[in-house]
């Protein structure tokens, strides 16, 4: 008899919600005291300046206001899980709109303040349950709040890397949904229970087709840390680099998610 389907992770959206102001708040403080040079300074992506990057940051909390401007679809037929193989057919589009934001916007910090008002007053006014046109397919605004944690974390990430000295913290609760996204994400991807992923102290899942074992220590077993696996699900950082730079620890034949990785270019 084939397992019971899990249930989708729930999230509070109150927690989710003020994760979200968390993070942006970490890079709002950090963004006024970026000199011309750095902000023009290039990232890892493609030909995005940190101008552009915050720009999209920005974006990250501009695109929930946007999408409730659009007509709520009849339906949900989309979960955050679908989410992050979404987002690569829209790189292009986003890498545009980015350009143009970062030249339309030389004042960054009222530009991003902006972007809070509009977020906060959206999430505050519709309820959770209302539907949004995303890449995805209809999602409701709670859910689609949870993927904002990763655009958050992963480009607030991006932004250290790309600033020497920089070193925006990552709020632990933005942390923690991101880190669950992606990792439910993955066990979405490879359906299963031989391999058990461990991501202390915030997730573990069981995923990719084989035997399944019932108790006690699995067969198959991989352990890293929330950024790292952050990194590895977003293409930052290869699974072959991770591996031997034991940033990961992997155990087991099936123990190995290169061909699964990333979750989101």
């Amino acid at each position: 008899m084939p397992p019971a389907k899990k249930r989708p992770r729930a999230y509070d959206p109150v927690k989710t919600r003020a994760a979200v102001l968390a993070q942006f708040g970490e890079v709002r403080r950090a963004v006024p005291g970026l000199t011309p040079e750095q902000l023009a300074l290039p990232t890892g992506l493609g030909d995005w300046t940190v101008r552009d990057l915050v720009a999209h940051i920005g974006m990250a909390l501009t695109a929930v206001s946007r999408l409730l401007g659009e007509p709520e679809p009849a339906r949900q037929d989309a979960r955050p899980t679908d989410w992050p193989a979404a987002i690569a057919a829209d790189a292009p589009a986003i890498a545009g709109t980015a350009h143009r934001l970062a030249g339309d916007h030389p004042d960054l910090d009222a530009y991003l303040a902006d972007a809070e008002r509009r977020f906060t007053a959206g999430v505050d006014t519709h309820p959770g349950t209302r539907l949004l046109p995303t890449g995805a397919g209809a999602l409701p605004l709670a859910d689609y709040v949870v993927t904002r944690t990763v655009e958050l974390v992963v480009h607030t990430d991006d932004l250290n890397a790309a600033v020497p000295g920089l070193d925006i913290p990552c709020d632990r609760q933005a942390l923690a949904a991101a880190t669950r996204l992606l990792a439910d994400t993955l066990a979405a991807k490879a359906p299963g229970g031989s391999t058990e992923v461990r991501i202390p102290p915030y997730a573990v899942v069981q995923c990719v087709e084989g035997p399944r074992h019932t108790r006690g220590t699995p067969p198959n077993v991989i352990e890293t840390d929330p950024l790292t696996w952050v990194r590895l699900a977003t293409g930052r950082l290869t699974w072959a680099d991770a591996v031997a730079g034991a940033k990961v620890s992997a155990s087991g034949g099936r123990a190995d998610l290169e061909k699964l990785l990333p979750l989101l270019a």
